[in-house]
């Protein structure tokens, strides 16, 4: 991919945002956690960004079509800033057990901003980005996405031996800072104003296009399945899993959610070195990937050997983003782009809402049945995504002049 100075704005924007939403997290679940010593407390964060990230996926179509793109994402970066500097301010006045709840609201607020924010930057991918450079280019931001999460959650840690949670804050302030200044250099795209449109029809606008679209259709129906086999990964999950199925140390816990990320991250890098071959080959990809994805899944489950689980632990992120960077591509190429934002709010709509039940679902069920079972299930689910991805190839095949 020749050089690009959108897509290099936009990357480095993005990146910084990222890194700040890991480290802002750190910083707050450990202020929540010194307050109230209690983990359901601490892991209240996390489900409070899930569920205001849905909320914000269900309302963005609101504004999709009838602000520009570009000053959406600038605006909610510098939306996040502006929340964030608060929840210093608020820090720095002093708070206890008794006001600590201001910071759920903070952080609920952040993540509504960034749930409008995901699907723009992805939709903008493709204006910035030559059709033919999508897999490529689609694998950088990949690339660089995992390896902030492998790095940033380590290193967040980290940092809070140095620096208190409050001053942790404030960097991640400068970084928001510098992240809506290299989004506000990004070029305007192309955008039609749809303001005659009622509510109900910009709510809705997404939906009706993947309705009458049947690789949309097809994707949301493998979407759905494979985001509730893959709540499986959640760190609480993994833990049990370590502690029960492998009776290993709980530093295993680490090795294998950081080889996950670390399949996710070689996967994304073989999809920059062989984009073309790749690209061409698409259904052969999301075939593969589903299948592979399936059967290490139900191994890694059976094996009481940590070793082994880590390695499996790596092919399934492999396998996994082999199959999700094509996906995404033909996400991509398949409706005009004037519409891919609101196909991406109803997409994260479903992600969302159906991630935030089915790691409830799946906690539950590790509980009564064992935590094997849970992985045994996903492997099912993933199972039937490979008969759908293979049912329906002919949808994912790239189309050329000659055929």
């Amino acid at each position: 991919m020749k050089s690009n100075r959108n897509f290099l704005f936009l990357m480095i924007g993005q990146s910084l945002a990222n890194i700040g939403d890991v480290l802002y997290i750190v910083g707050v679940i450990s202020i929540i956690y010194s307050l109230t010593e209690s983990a359901t407390a601490s892991a209240f964060v996390p489900f409070t960004i899930t569920f205001s990230m849905f909320i914000s996926s269900v309302l963005t179509p609101l504004l999709i079509g009838k602000y520009n793109l570009k000053r959406l994402l600038v605006g909610s970066q510098i939306g996040k800033t502006l929340f964030l500097l608060g929840l210093g301010f608020f820090l720095m006045m002093g708070f206890n057990s008794n006001n600590y709840y201001f910071i759920f609201v903070a952080i609920g607020l952040i993540a509504l901003l960034d749930g409008c924010a995901n699907p723009i930057r992805q939709t903008l991918i493709p204006f910035y980005v030559a059709e033919e450079s999508l897999v490529e280019a689609n694998g950088i931001a990949e690339t660089v996405t995992q390896t902030i999460q492998i790095g940033t959650w380590f290193f967040g840690s980290m940092l809070l031996i140095v620096f208190s949670p409050n001053q942790l804050i404030w960097i991640v302030t400068v970084l928001f800072i510098f992240s809506s200044i290299f989004l506000s250099l990004l070029k305007n795209v192309e955008h039609k104003e749809e303001r005659q449109e009622k509510k109900w029809s910009q709510l809705t606008k997404g939906w009706r296009t993947i309705k009458r679209t049947p690789l949309l259709k097809t994707v949301v129906r493998m979407e759905f399945f494979e985001t509730i086999a893959g709540s499986v990964w959640i760190a609480a999950i993994i833990l049990v899993y370590v502690e029960q199925a492998l009776k290993a140390e709980e530093y295993w816990w680490g090795y294998i959610n950081a080889a996950f990320f670390i399949g996710l991250v070689v996967g994304s890098l073989l999809c920059i070195k062989f984009s073309l071959f790749v690209d061409k080959k698409r259904h052969v990809f999301i075939i593969t990937g589903a299948f592979m994805t399936c059967i290490f899944t139900v191994v890694f489950g059976l094996t009481s050997f940590p070793v082994i689980a880590m390695v499996l632990s790596v092919l399934i992120g492999l396998f996994g983003q082999l199959k999700n960077i094509p996906q995404q591509t033909l996400i991509q190429t398949s409706v005009p782009k004037d519409q891919l934002a609101t196909v991406y709010t109803s997409l994260g709509t479903i992600g969302t809402g159906t991630f935030g039940i089915a790691s409830l679902t799946m906690g539950i069920l590790s509980d009564y049945f064992g935590v094997r079972s849970i992985f045994i299930v996903s492997g099912i689910l993933l199972a039937i995504v490979s008969i759908m991805a293979l049912k329906n190839q002919n949808l994912f095949r790239k189309t050329t002049e000659s055929e």
